[in-house]
């Protein structure tokens, strides 16, 4: 069995970012005014991140048969963060 308690994925930064990287990075920046280091793992994968921006834009904000809304959702990623020790 391999052992994976100590593997992370490297992030790629939003200066680091070439090609479509950083057409992803541009677009998520420009929806969340910031690029979560959640697409800068999956930024390894461009094609499949492209593809969850319309998704996670439902998951976080108010609308689209969300009942939540968005400052609730942004406090729970916030506190998950914390107790999970990311900087965010």
């Amino acid at each position: 069995m391999h052992d994976v308690t100590n593997e992370r994925i490297s992030l790629i930064k939003p200066g680091d970012a070439t090609g479509d990287t950083k057409v992803l990075y541009d677009a998520v920046d420009a929806m969340l005014g910031r690029v979560p280091a959640s697409y800068q793992a999956m930024a390894h994968s461009p094609l499949v991140a492209k593809m969850l921006v319309p998704f996670n834009a439902v998951l976080q904000r108010q609308g689209a048969g969300s009942v939540l809304e968005t400052k609730l959702k942004e406090m729970v990623v916030i506190k998950t963060s914390h107790l999970n020790g990311c900087d965010y």
